[in-house]
């Protein structure tokens, strides 16, 4: 069952929100943080995501782009993120349950994904995660689209990543 809105117009508006609730929680990381949501609509997938250059508290709906898995914008300025396209892009492509994406350099998160061991299952927080995590080692800034398959592998049908030495990502229905 499909939990999301089937208006662009309303899809563009709660991923503005969660931009700026994300800011809100200092969840933001100047301008190298990104959030995705899968365009409803047969064949290749489209998705919205923000354009390079915007601090989260500053995202509104209209400034939102639409891209498809080939990196041709659709609609909207056509200066994104590089990086962001080829993470997102790669869960779009392998995920049709993955409508919302999520990838963030939290202090938090960034302060785990350097620990060797990775997330540790300590506590109940923790255990919500427990087989459902997926880990993907670092290869620098994704700019190279191969790294796409192996982004792909590592997810798997987890419902989270950690991207070692790079940040945390997670995706669901909406």
């Amino acid at each position: 069952m499909n939990h999301l809105p089937e208006s662009e117009t309303v899809l563009r508006e709660q991923l503005a929100a969660a931009y700026r609730l994300a800011a809100m929680m200092g969840w933001e990381d100047t301008i190298y943080t990104h959030f995705s949501v899968r365009l409803p609509g047969a064949g290749e997938p489209r998705f919205l995501i923000n354009p390079f250059g915007l601090m989260f508290d500053e995202i509104c709906a209209s400034d939102l782009i639409v891209v498809d898995v080939n990196g041709r914008v659709l609609d909207g300025k056509s200066d994104y993120n590089l990086a962001g396209f080829t993470i997102h892009s790669a869960v779009h492509m392998a995920r049709d349950d993955a409508h919302c994406v999520m990838h963030t350099h939290t202090l938090a998160g960034m302060a785990v994904v350097a620990c060797e061991r990775g997330l540790l299952n300590l506590n109940q927080i923790s255990t919500e995660f427990h087989g459902r995590l997926g880990y993907h080692e670092y290869e620098g800034v994704a700019f190279n689209l191969e790294e796409r398959a192996r982004i792909q592998t590592s997810l798997g049908n987890n419902i989270a990543l950690m991207l070692k030495h790079h940040g945390l990502l997670s995706v669901g229905q909406s």
